[in-house]
């Protein structure tokens, strides 16, 4: 009896201690907190005379520092440690009534001390001492040695680690330019990452070069929220661990791969039957039929409407001359298929919202390019002889947003080049408005159809060919 006395006498002399010492820790963070903005200047008065005037701020190329972000991360291990705090002190309490119980059946074990002081205890004391040493306060201008490095931007708004490693400008080695002329690389991510912190660090989140978890919802999540491009990971990316050879190619543009090929985690069917437009629960609703290809292959090489053009026809207003390619559109890659059996290459767009769009284009043999409305197009400028587009900018599209993404359209399609826009719908009001964006960019008309969708909607079809603008 006396050996668990004191045993628990123990353990609560070393709980005790532990809350001094997390309470000198704290007042050392407060005082180095305020160490380190004097030492960079930020309490510094001006010379002027005016000592109520502002802190110091940076001038010279990172006036927007951030504060308040900076507030926020002490503020985050200020409330680590607090939280810290009342674990300790409800520990304690609880030992403590457990020793007047007299409770011998709950001792703990050296083995389960030792647990309870790495995860409780250290972890936690190491999380915010990473967290307060991460913390980057750029210096004042007067304060800043010449030529010294401007701190990254956003560097105090995330927390993880690794996040925030992915956004520190790289230096050269050895002080050399890169290929490009740069003494730095900046890895990017798109400002709108800023609103979508908690998912972002959620995605950031993994253990290097272990398995990534399964998160590319969260991924597409990001990405159509603004948040593009995400940051490169350094973990293993998952795939379905029935995983078979595909197709040749020979079979497979014609052919629903196998259900095996595709990780089905995220989506509400388990396999491509499911996938069929007479199933509601399938999970999307735009191009409904996209993954039944027997009907698939009925596009293009067959017209039900005005507004249907034929690719034999298409093809023919430049023959010869349509070598490559994109296809902006929602689908699983029945355009390129076909315009593959017309030796042109086409690279068509996919995400992979509400079933594996991306997996299906690239099972059939064919190049997807997981990429959102967001962005700039990967390509250089002049350098395309088709773009298509399909099911996808249809009457929802702010006009400003579409302004800038025909102009990005005509910057990557080359003199000459041909636009296919495939039977694109709208509200009969709309249509001047629509019609003027396609026209403004003074394109020849090599075919201009509208025709009725509804009483209230309209098709509107048309090939346009990109005239030279030398200059």
């Amino acid at each position: 009896m006396e050996r668990v006395c004191l045993r628990r006498c123990n353990f609560t002399g070393i709980m005790a201690l532990l809350q001094i010492i997390l309470g000198i820790f704290v007042i050392l963070i407060s005082i180095a907190s305020l160490h380190r903005f004097y030492s960079v200047g930020y309490f510094l008065h001006s010379t002027d005379g005016d000592s109520c005037q502002r802190f110091h701020t940076i001038n010279d190329g990172y006036a927007d520092f951030d504060l308040k972000a900076l507030n926020d991360r002490v503020d985050e291990v200020l409330i680590r440690l607090s939280e810290l705090q009342d674990k300790l002190e409800s520990t304690i309490q609880k030992m403590d009534k457990d020793s007047k119980g007299r409770s011998a059946a709950k001792n703990i074990t050296r083995t389960e001390f030792r647990m309870f002081l790495e995860e409780e205890v250290i972890q936690p004391l190491y999380s915010a001492h990473v967290a307060l040493r991460l913390i980057r306060i750029p210096q004042a201008d007067a304060v800043r040695a010449p030529g010294s490095p401007m701190e990254d931007p956003l560097i105090n708004f995330f927390t993880v680690e690794e996040t925030r490693k992915y956004i520190t400008g790289k230096g050269n080695r050895n002080g050399k330019a890169s290929v490009y002329g740069t003494n730095k690389t900046y890895n990017t991510i798109g400002h709108a990452c800023v609103l979508m912190r908690k998912e972002l660090e959620e995605y950031m989140n993994y253990d290097i070069g272990s398995y990534c978890k399964d998160d590319w919802n969260v991924a597409q999540k990001l990405m159509l929220g603004g948040c593009d491009p995400l940051p490169r990971r350094r973990c293993l990316a998952r795939a379905s661990r029935l995983y078979q050879r595909p197709l040749p190619i020979n079979e497979s543009l014609w052919t629903t791969p196998d259900d095996r090929n595709v990780r089905w985690s995220n989506y509400n069917c388990r396999d491509f039957k499911c996938l069929s437009s007479r199933n509601p629960r399938r999970g999307f609703s735009k191009c409904a039929g996209c993954f039944e290809l027997q009907k698939e292959k009925l596009k293009w090489v067959t017209n039900t409407s005005l507004a249907d053009f034929l690719i034999g026809d298409v093809l023919a207003a430049k023959p010869g001359e349509i070598r490559i390619g994109l296809d902006v559109s929602i689908g699983t890659g029945s355009f390129a298929a076909r315009m593959r059996e017309r030796n042109v290459t086409i690279v068509s767009t996919a995400l992979n919202v509400g079933a594996p769009f991306g997996e299906m284009i690239a099972l059939r043999g064919l190049i997807p390019l997981y990429a959102t409305l967001n962005q700039r197009l990967p390509f250089f400028d002049n350098t395309l002889d088709l773009i298509h587009t399909s099911v996808f900018l249809d009457g929802w599209i702010d006009l400003q947003l579409l302004d800038l993404v025909l102009f990005d359209w005509d910057r990557v399609l080359r003199p000459g080049g041909l636009l296919w826009v495939d039977k694109f719908f709208c509200n009969r009001q709309d249509l001047d408005d629509y019609m003027y964006m396609f026209l403004q960019f003074r394109y020849k008309k090599h075919k201009w159809v509208v025709s009725f969708k509804s009483k209230d909607e309209v098709y509107l079809s048309a090939l346009l060919e990109k005239p030279p603008r030398s200059l």
